[in-house]
C-alpha cells in the first residue's frame, strides 16, 4: 500500500526494511524456477508492491491484455503475490522482484507500463529497460509526459485510467475472479452455519486492531453456532494462537496455507473480517461478504470497489479531510482504534444474515 509521498519499495526503503536480501538475482526468478527471458514482444507490468496491491492492479491488467492481445504479460512483482496472479490467470509469467530494485537485463523494444506508482524512480527503473513504449503518469523528474496523477483517486480508478488512456478498456467490473451469481449459488448451497474467515494481521501496525477485540469478535461469532477460522502468515503465528486459544469453535489456521491456498480458503468463506490490508482485497475479487476496519486509509481510496452491499467497511473518520494516518505506521491508528467490538459484530450479523440475490437478477459485465 503506497503513501502519496516520496514511492515506497525503493532499495533505500527495501534496506531500511531490512528486505532487500529479498531480492532474486536474474536466473531465480519464482520458486525453483528461473525468470522469463523478456522478449520485444513482451509487455513488462511493473507492480512490485503487496498482495492488497497485486489484487487492486488486476483491472488494470486485464485491460492491458486486452489492449495487446497474443502478447506475453510478465509482471515484475514479488514471487507471492505475483505468483498468485500466474495462477489465477492474470498474467502469464512473474520477474520476482521485492520492489524497486534493478531489473534482470531485458530485451530492448518491448512496452513497459508502471502499474507501481507515480515516480520518478519507478520510471526510470523501466526506461533502464530501453521500452520501445512507456504506459506511465507524468513525471518531469524522468522526462516522461503522460496523463496527471491524482491523489484523490481510488486505487483501481487510477490504474485502470493510465491504461485507457493507452488506448485499451478496463473498469472496477474487472477485478472480479468469478462471476458474482457463481458466488451466491455457492453461498447458498451452502446454507446454514457459516464459515466466518477472520484474518487479524496486517503489515502495518498502524492498521492491526488490537487482539483482544479480534478475540470477543471471534467468540460472539462462535458463540452463535458459526465456525470461527483464524488466517495469517506464519510469521504472524503468535497473533493467531493470542486470537483462537481457549475458544471453543475457533480454530487457528495461521500459518498453515500458502497464498493460493488462503485464497481458496476465502473464496470459499461465508464472511472475511479484516483490516485494511490484502485479505479483504480477496474478498472482493471472490465476491465474498466482507466487514473491512479502516484506520489510516479512507476506503475512499482502498476500499472495495464493486458490490457495495458485500462489504460492510467502518471507518470513523473524516473524508474531506484530506490527510489522515499512516499505513506503514508503528502505531495503532487513532481512527482504527475508535472501531467497537459492537460495531464488528453487528456488521458481521447483518452480512451473515443477508439472502444472496437470485442469480437471475445479477447483470454480469
Amino acid at each position: 500500500m503506497p503513501t502519496e509521498g516520496p514511492e515506497p519499495y525503493t532499495a533505500d526503503w527495501l534496506a531500511a526494511a531490512g528486505r532487500l536480501g529479498d531480492a532474486p538475482g536474474p536466473a531465480e526468478g519464482r520458486g525453483d524456477r528461473a525468470g522469463p527471458a523478456l522478449a520485444p514482444a513482451d509487455i513488462l507490468v511493473l507492480r512490485a508492491l503487496g498482495l492488497g496491491d497485486a489484487l487492486t492492479g488486476v483491472a488494470a491488467l486485464r485491460g492491458l491484455r486486452r489492449g495487446y492481445p497474443g502478447r506475453r504479460l510478465v509482471l515484475a512483482a514479488p514471487t507471492a503475490s505475483g505468483g498468485l496472479l500466474r495462477e489465477l490467470g492474470i498474467v502469464d509469467e512473474v520477474l520476482a522482484v521485492p520492489g524497486l530494485v534493478p531489473l534482470p537485463e531485458v530485451s530492448p523494444g518491448l512496452v513497459a507500463v508502471n502499474l507501481h506508482g507515480r515516480g520518478p524512480a519507478s520510471h526510470r527503473l523501466l526506461q533502464a529497460a530501453r521500452p520501445s513504449r512507456l504506459v506511465a503518469f507524468a513525471a518531469p523528474e524522468a522526462q516522461h509526459p503522460g496523463p496527471e496523477w491524482r491523489e484523490d483517486e481510488h486505487e483501481v480508478d487510477r490504474w485502470c485510467r493510465l491504461v485507457r488512456d493507452a488506448g485499451a478498456e478496463c473498469s472496477r467490473e474487472d477485478l472480479r475472479l468469478r462471476p458474482r451469481a457463481v458466488a451466491d449459488q455457492a453461498r447458498r448451497r451452502r446454507a446454514g452455519s457459516a464459515t466466518v474467515l477472520v484474518h487479524p494481521g496486517a503489515a502495518s501496525a498502524s492498521r492491526r486492531w488490537p487482539v483482544d477485540r479480534w478475540r470477543q469478535v471471534s467468540a460472539a461469532l462462535s458463540d452463535e453456532g458459526h465456525r470461527v477460522v483464524v488466517t495469517g502468515a506464519a510469521a504472524e503465528a503468535p497473533l493467531g494462537r493470542a486470537v483462537a486459544e481457549g475458544l471453543p469453535g475457533v480454530e487457528d489456521h495461521t500459518g498453515r496455507y500458502r497464498l493460493s491456498d488462503l485464497s481458496d480458503r476465502v473464496r470459499d468463506a461465508d464472511l472475511v473480517l479484516s483490516a485494511d490490508t490484502g485479505v479483504a482485497h480477496l474478498a472482493t475479487g471472490w465476491c465474498v461478504p466482507s466487514v473491512v476496519l479502516f484506520g489510516p486509509v479512507p476506503p475512499a481510496r482502498w476500499g472495495p470497489a464493486i458490490d457495495a452491499g458485500l462489504h460492510s467497511v467502518l471507518w470513523h473518520g473524516d473524508p474531506d479531510a484530506g490527510e489522515w494516518g499512516d499505513p506503514h505506521g508503528d502505531a495503532l491508528d487513532p481512527l482504527l482504534a475508535r472501531i467497537s467490538v459492537d460495531e464488528v459484530v453487528r456488521a458481521a450479523q447483518a452480512q451473515l444474515s443477508a439472502v444472496p440475490v437470485p442469480e437471475r437478477m445479477h447483470r454480469e459485465p
